[in-house]
């Protein structure tokens, strides 16, 4: 899919400083070190802005940045020239999964939510198995007893982390040389991914997406693979963000439907 420029120019891009902070050993005196966090700060605060973005009120920038800033330190310290990756790339690796880490630490979803997340998802499976086929919005909302209106509301209420859900699932696929295994997908603490190797996994992931309706799919290619807003997504779609964000929910709730269905069949 062709994208607008406009669109495109929208997100934007930060350069790699690999070569100009690093020298050939890997090292870099405590001016470069300082000099080096302050030219990722705005990186740092982008990243934190787009998480956040898609949560409570109650999550905090300024946390989300401070724990960035410790994710980027920590990628100085560990980054190794010899395995020949630009430090750009590893170091959002490190600032996302330090943010992620803190919000996975925070007790911020209430139970009510957890709730309605499961009924959502046993319902998306049911429907699926006994269609044959992804279950319509109308199929969903009579199947669980509310109108269209009631419905959409309950996307609104839980899409923060469906959002989350998948934040960190891209985290530990990115990171699969990494310690940690997915485990997000298990609302209850489990980790039924556990028996998963990491290329099993991305099979399921690869098919499941495959098999969304169109728009969703093409929404989460949109927002996971281009790293569009849901703004940006909506404005390329024909579609209001709102719509967009539930669009992302629906398609999290089928995912994490034919995953556990995977795992456990």
């Amino acid at each position: 899919m062709n994208l607008p420029t406009m669109i495109k120019q929208q997100s934007p891009k930060f350069k790699d400083y690999t070569n100009t902070f690093f020298d050939q050993s890997g090292k870099m005196d405590n001016e470069k070190r300082n000099e080096l966090i302050l030219t990722y700060t705005p990186l740092i605060k982008y990243i934190a802005a787009r998480l956040a973005s898609r949560l409570p009120p109650q999550v905090a920038v300024d946390d989300l940045i401070s724990c960035g800033i410790i994710g980027l330190i920590d990628a100085i310290n560990k980054f190794d020239l010899a395995k020949n990756v630009q430090f750009k790339t590893y170091a959002e690796f490190r600032i996302k999964g330090a943010m992620l880490d803190e919000l996975r630490s925070l007790d911020w979803v209430p139970r009510s939510v957890r709730r309605k997340i499961t009924d959502l998802e046993k319902t998306y499976a049911d429907l699926e198995k006994k269609l044959g086929r992804p279950a319509t919005d109308e199929e969903v909302a009579q199947a669980m007893s509310v109108d269209m209106e009631g419905f959409h509301k309950l996307l609104d209420e839980t899409k923060a982390v469906s959002f989350m859900d998948i934040e960190f699932l891209r985290q530990k696929s990115a990171e699969s040389a990494m310690p940690d295994l997915v485990d997000t997908f298990a609302m209850d603490g489990n980790d039924p991914f556990a028996a998963l190797n990491m290329s099993q996994f991305r099979e399921l992931i690869a098919t499941a997406i495959m098999e969304l309706p169109e728009k969703e799919k093409l929404t989460v290619s949109l927002y996971y693979q281009e790293e569009l807003t849901m703004k940006e997504i909506g404005e390329v779609l024909g579609y209001t963000e709102s719509r967009i964000s539930q669009m992302h929910s629906k398609a999290m709730f089928r995912l994490r439907a034919k995953l556990k269905k995977a795992i456990t069949d």
